[in-house]
């Protein structure tokens, strides 16, 4: 009998990091960031501004219980810090109102302008924020400021909840269906993406004409690369290029919007979907040195 985990398709690894080389105790400023998303939620610890402990967790029913559930698994993991030893926190993201125990709230641009600099440096210029129900263009300065940003209109067929229902339709693991999709020998036309619905009723369409499953995804991510690229050149792509959120990790997607912009993207020192709670920890950082100045 095949088990309900095994079967939720779309469920992708939570995972709980923390820096053993370091003592946090060493530290000046213990800082905190929470991106709560409408798919995902992380909670990050940094040490002088630098990246020590973080937790990457499902966002859950209760938006305020899931970024409690993220923060306390990352100071478990920790082991001997609670809350009372973080000085300062800040949340962002799709529910960072509902995030109760921060100092400030900062919104998801601005944080992941900020972070996408500390994930792949301060040559980056244009970032690509690919979320749970949304997705952004993002312009920003060496120092991570945004300068300009565009967001698509809501709907989820072209981000990351999209391709949750796309791999429960076609039963494949959602850590799969990247490196799936590449292997085709030709591009197909793309799927409709203006609604999840309507590009979910296609691609039933496509399985009862006999397609396979990598040809579906390839035209499924063929879709959401269009329309990215569309909102990219909207804004207006300069170079360096760098993409944040879940969907960074999903190579099929973001393979064709390179071939599509004719761009390589900035490869991430630290996982990019991390990008918004690290901006929010940085920015959480220098409130608490302005706060003591």
């Amino acid at each position: 009998m095949v088990s309900v985990q095994e079967s939720e398709y779309w469920r992708w690894p939570e995972t709980v990091w923390v820096d053993e080389s370091r003592n946090w105790q060493d530290a000046d400023v213990i800082s905190c960031g929470i991106d709560l998303g409408s798919v995902s939620t992380q909670a990050v610890i940094m040490a002088d501004g630098e990246l020590y402990a973080y937790a990457s967790m499902r966002t859950g029913t209760s938006s305020s219980a899931s970024s409690e559930k993220a923060l306390n698994a990352v100071l478990e993991k920790i082991g001997d810090m609670s809350r009372e030893d973080i000085h300062y926190i800040v949340g962002t993201g799709y529910g960072r109102v509902s995030v109760p125990f921060a100092n400030k709230t900062i919104t998801e641009i601005a944080c992941h302008g900020r972070g996408a600099v500390y994930v792949y440096g301060n040559t980056v210029r244009t970032v690509l924020d690919m979320g749970g129900q949304d997705l952004k263009a993002i312009k920003i300065d060496s120092r991570g400021k945004v300068i300009n940003f565009l967001m698509n209109d809501k709907c989820a067929a072209g981000t990351g909840r999209g391709i949750e229902v796309v791999c429960d339709l076609l039963s494949v693991p959602i850590t799969e269906v990247g490196d799936m999709s590449l292997k085709v020998e030709e591009e197909p036309e793309p799927v409709s993406t203006t609604c999840v619905v309507f590009a979910k009723s296609e691609i039933l369409g496509l399985i009862r004409k006999g397609w396979n499953r990598e040809m579906i995804l390839a035209a499924f991510f063929n879709a959401v690369s269009s329309r990215v690229v569309e909102l990219l050149e909207r804004v207006g792509v300069e170079a360096d290029f760098a993409i944040t959120g879940g969907i960074s990790k999903n190579v099929g997607v973001v393979r064709r919007i390179e071939i599509k912009l004719n761009m390589k993207a900035l490869e991430p020192k630290v996982d990019p979907q991390l990008a918004g709670a690290i901006g929010a920890a940085l920015f959480a950082r220098a409130l608490y040195i302005k706060s003591k100045k």
